[in-house]
């Protein structure tokens, strides 16, 4: 396959599959033209990449589930520890998140929203720290 074909059933933009490659997440062969040349592994590690992606795994956790996926002595506990690492993670964003969303939705309640100049979402914005 060349890689607008495994691009089109990966679901990929090239240029994320050529960054990959860049990286050495995935090896595709060489022809003698020069071009990518895709395989049937390959099209399956661009689907794990996408999907471990689409959970918000970073590249170095991507390559480290891809060197546990490969290997078939693995323990499952060395994948959950990485994915529990990353759940914790989320767990902390999500914090982040709510702490953000009650600051600000307090501001937005506390604005007049009118055509006077006082503004207590900008007077907290420009508050000393």
């Amino acid at each position: 396959m060349n890689i607008g074909d495994v691009a089109k059933r990966a679901g990929l933009p090239p240029k994320t599959i050529r960054y990959y490659e860049e990286i050495g997440l995935i090896k595709p062969l060489r022809g003698p033209n020069g071009y990518r040349a895709f395989r049937e592994q390959d099209l399956h590690k661009l689907a794990f990449l996408s999907r471990a992606r689409t959970l918000g795994f970073t590249i170095e956790d991507c390559r480290t589930l891809l060197a546990l996926y490969a290997d078939e002595g693995r323990a499952s506990a060395d994948v959950k520890q990485v994915a529990q690492e990353h759940l914790g993670q989320i767990d902390d964003k999500i914090a982040q998140l709510k702490t953000m969303r009650d600051t600000l939705s307090e501001l937005v309640r506390c604005c007049a929203g009118d055509n006077r100049p006082d503004c207590p979402i900008l007077n907290d914005l420009a508050a000393e720290v």
